[in-house]
């Protein structure tokens, strides 16, 4: 029951965050906001809507393990298991604005959850400042957006004037939508928290273990799906940038809302603070000499990001159930495997890019 209530969790999930994009695209559309602005807004916040749904429900359940985990956990899988899958597919492009603006404010807030959390909490205060902040930068990205496509957006506006004004039944379908999306995001994240809290308790494994690996990979699932099908059809540009906006929006919004809505804000647990958070950061760091490399995340990075990603989920369950093999992963890990990435790192950033493909 408690496997099947964790599954039935996800799928409502998923399920709900469809309903939200869909009923709000239309009802954005039918009242005549461009397809850019629907984009970076309404879709961006529906793909992510799990993660918030499920920190915000654990940090009033008085879970705040769960509810960090699933935010630091969601940002490692986004760039480790979602780039290295899309990468693996096919060779990525890596736009221009995503190496200049998106990459290093994902950086940024990284290092701003851990400063955040030095004192074992993150309170009210921050956590507002941290879903401000996702306010700030979602406007100036729609700013910058339409004055970089004012033609395409004033031909957009014209043939959205142009379109007959949609009936009180379809704005009602619209809004129905919206609420059954909202309703099932709720109810899925309560389910999930539930199971999740459950097989913790069964396994002996903290709830922070659980959030990192199960939820965060839960939750991230309109990410996969979004950025695997975008990857098999061709469109290279699209999952890198659909990656790092759901990673900052995971970062900012999910630590940020789930430490305001929480009277005591969030807690965060030394172990956290010691390995996962430092992860989160190494790994938003780690993307920049790749992504330099002449814009494109070859086949051979994202088989490196999925390996690491591998690696990290491994450590977390051998050091969860006290693993004897866990002295010698952990040596393999800081004697040869480190130290090769980052020799890798060093040479590609000054080299010339080896072949995509």
């Amino acid at each position: 029951m408690t496997v099947a209530l964790l599954m039935a969790g996800f799928v409502l999930l998923v399920a709900g965050a469809e309903l939200l994009v869909r009923g709000a695209s239309r009802l954005a559309s039918a009242i005549g906001i461009s397809p850019l602005v629907i984009g970076l807004t309404v879709v961006a916040f529906g793909t992510s809507a799990p993660e918030f749904a499920v920190s915000i429900n654990a940090a009033l359940a008085g879970q705040p393990d769960i509810a960090l985990g699933n935010v630091v956990g969601s940002n490692i899988f986004n760039v480790l298991f979602i780039l290295g899958l899309s990468g693996l597919i096919a060779p990525l492009v890596v736009a221009r604005q995503l190496v200049r603006l998106d990459v290093p404010l994902m950086i940024a807030a990284s290092v701003v959850v851990l400063i955040l959390g030095l004192d074992g909490r993150i309170g009210r205060v921050e956590g507002g400042a941290l879903f401000l902040a996702l306010l700030i930068y979602t406007g100036f990205l729609i700013r910058q957006s339409r004055k970089e496509n004012n033609a395409a957006a004033a031909e957009t506006a014209a043939a959205d004037n142009a379109k007959p004004v949609r009936s009180p039944a379809q704005w009602l379908f619209n809004l129905a939508f919206i609420a059954a999306g909202l309703a099932l995001l709720v109810l899925g994240s309560r389910w999930l928290v539930d199971g999740a809290v459950a097989i913790a308790q069964h396994l002996g494994v903290s709830e922070l273990v659980i959030g990192l690996t199960i939820i965060a990979a839960g939750t991230s699932l309109p990410e996969v799906a979004t950025s695997v099908i975008a990857s098999i059809r061709g469109e290279r540009a699209t999952s890198p940038s659909a990656t790092w906006s759901a990673a900052t929006s995971s970062t900012c919004w999910g630590a940020g809302l789930a430490s305001l809505v929480s009277p005591a804000g969030v807690s965060v647990a030394a172990t956290a603070l010691r390995f996962d958070i430092p992860v989160m950061v190494a790994v938003a760091i780690a993307c920049l000499p790749i992504f330099f490399n002449r814009h494109l995340i070859a086949r051979w990075a994202g088989g490196v990001f999925l390996a690491y990603y591998l690696a990290y989920t491994a450590y977390l369950i051998l050091a969860a159930t006290g693993h004897a093999l866990l002295p010698l992963f952990s040596s393999a890990m800081r004697g040869f495997v480190l130290p090769l990435t980052v020799l890798t790192l060093i040479i590609i950033t000054g080299a010339p890019c080896a072949h995509a493909g």
